[in-house]
């Protein structure tokens, strides 16, 4: 009889940071793990979470998946993430993040939409160009944002991850995204992939 095979899947949301294992020989999910984000907000549109908050999480979440009965860690393969996306978490040259992350649901970032816009010449334009549009959830405004609001945060800025992102350098130490998840910055475009 072969050893089982497990597998941990982690989705960090914006409310809250949940957990499988997921068994391989037998098809089923053998634990589940829960817990819940704390939100920074304003009535102007912030929403904005403390990156350390999802390490945390995701470290209890992983740890009392471990600790149930029928869950042995050496049998863990691999770890699968998926989370918010288009949020903002700025880091410096270091690695180390600089500022809480705006999140998907800022809208605070809604003028830096509008002057990226105007500065490209119309949404007709941008969708030419990148092959989307600026909207405010997404990355790039939340950028532009930091620059005009916070210049000490902005000057130190070497690097943007998303949430999902984040976990993903936590877990392996290596600052990646995807295509599907870039698409949603407003600073990839789309057609060339770049």
């Amino acid at each position: 009889m072969s050893e089982d095979q497990l597998f941990i899947g982690i989705d960090s949301g914006t409310q809250g940071t949940k957990g499988v294992v997921f068994s391989r020989e037998e098809g089923r999910i053998l634990a589940e793990a829960y817990t819940d984000h704390q939100l920074i907000e304003n009535i102007g549109g912030r929403r904005e979470q403390e990156p350390g908050w999802w390490i945390e999480a995701c470290s209890t979440v992983i740890g009392q998946l471990l600790k149930k009965s029928n869950v042995s860690r050496d049998m863990i393969c691999a770890i699968g993430v998926s989370g918010q996306q288009h949020g903002m978490v700025p880091l410096d040259v270091r690695g180390e993040v600089i500022r809480p992350a705006k999140l998907w649901c800022d809208t605070e970032t809604s003028p830096q939409c509008d002057q990226i816009t105007a500065r490209i010449g119309s949404p007709e334009k941008v969708i030419e160009l990148i092959g989307n549009s600026v909207a405010a959830g997404f990355t790039a405004s939340k950028i532009l944002w930091v620059k005009q609001h916070e210049p000490q945060s902005y000057d130190r800025l070497a690097l943007v991850l998303l949430p999902h992102d984040y976990i993903n350098y936590w877990l392996t130490g290596e600052k990646k995204t995807e295509f599907g998840d870039a698409s949603g910055t407003a600073y990839f475009d789309v057609k060339s992939r770049t």
